[in-house]
């Protein structure tokens, strides 16, 4: 090891550089302390930066909004994956759409039955960086049982109809990128139509605190869309608010309580860190100021 190469290794975190990240409004958010920086770049999309931080590690970010760092990224993809990845009951092809850090995609794939998953990332530069600076997300990249396609996937799921027994949207914030497509009543739509009759979707909707705009009119569109949909939530420590949502929606009437068959998850041999057979009921149990912004109550 060359001494340039030993001085970077032994890099010790100082006060000087820091992340910042706003959220909605501009009145609090959320500080990190840069120990290294690993990756800046800017696509025609947006802006990725990816840097270590003393207690979280990995840390990537895009258009200075978190997307995931190494510490915690488990709570969030097991959750978006397994709950659907449960529910349905035989799922083998899979379409997740975002996701083009990898998370997502290696949750799908701790389930045995699954045949093919496609994985639409709007940006090929996130996949880029993902493959190399993202390790703990990204490792099942090369799966033979993996296709990565780079398309809009507001319009590339436009292309099947009756094809896909899981989709889940792993999406950037909606002010993020063109994360925005991912929101509007048209692809929730064409996601009804790529599913099999028996199909289910989840997808990521936001936090119910600081972005009940977006969680309201993301329930209410997939609400309208598919005839079963249901708010559930989790714990999510550098989201905004601590909370995140997500909906869960089936073609078929598959219902996630009714329909939840604890035992597959206890008799599951590949490592959950946070999502069990417990947490998938409690998740749909939502706290009362959710409820009403819902018009559930």
């Amino acid at each position: 090891m060359g001494e340039f190469e030993k001085l970077e290794k032994d890099l010790i975190p100082r006060q000087h550089l820091w992340y910042f990240e706003y959220y909605t409004g501009n009145n609090v958010g959320l500080f990190m302390r840069i120990n290294r920086v690993l990756y800046s770049g800017q696509s025609e999309i947006q802006r990725i930066d990816i840097f270590e931080n003393p207690d979280l590690g990995v840390v990537f970010s895009l258009d200075g909004i978190t997307m995931t760092t190494e510490r915690d990224e488990f709570m969030y993809h097991e959750m978006l994956a397994h709950v659907p990845m449960f529910l349905h009951p035989n799922p083998r092809r899979v379409l997740i759409i975002g996701g083009g850090d990898g998370g997502t995609l290696r949750e799908v794939l701790k389930h045995d039955s699954v045949e093919k998953v496609t994985l639409c990332e709007i940006d090929a530069l996130v996949i880029e960086a993902a493959r190399k600076y993202l390790k703990y997300t990204s490792c099942e990249f090369d799966n033979p049982k993996t296709e990565i396609v780079i398309a809009n996937g507001a319009d590339y799921v436009r292309n099947f109809k009756n094809e896909f027994d899981v989709i889940i949207i792993d999406s950037t914030d909606p002010t993020a990128g063109q994360g925005g497509h991912l929101f509007t009543e048209e692809f929730y739509r064409a996601c009804y139509e790529a599913l099999k009759d028996d199909g289910v979707f989840a997808a990521e909707t936001e936090d119910p605190f600081y972005d009940v705009g977006w969680f309201k009119l993301a329930y209410k569109r997939i609400s309208k869309t598919f005839p079963i949909a249901k708010v559930y939530l989790s714990f999510m420590p550098t989201y905004p608010s601590g909370i995140w949502s997500y909906t869960f929606a089936s073609k078929g009437g598959i219902d996630p309580i009714r329909d939840f068959n604890p035992e597959k998850v206890r008799n599951f041999k590949k490592e959950l860190r946070y999502y069990n057979e417990e947490i998938h009921v409690a998740a749909f149990a939502l706290p009362n100021f959710v409820k009403k912004e819902l018009g559930l109550i």
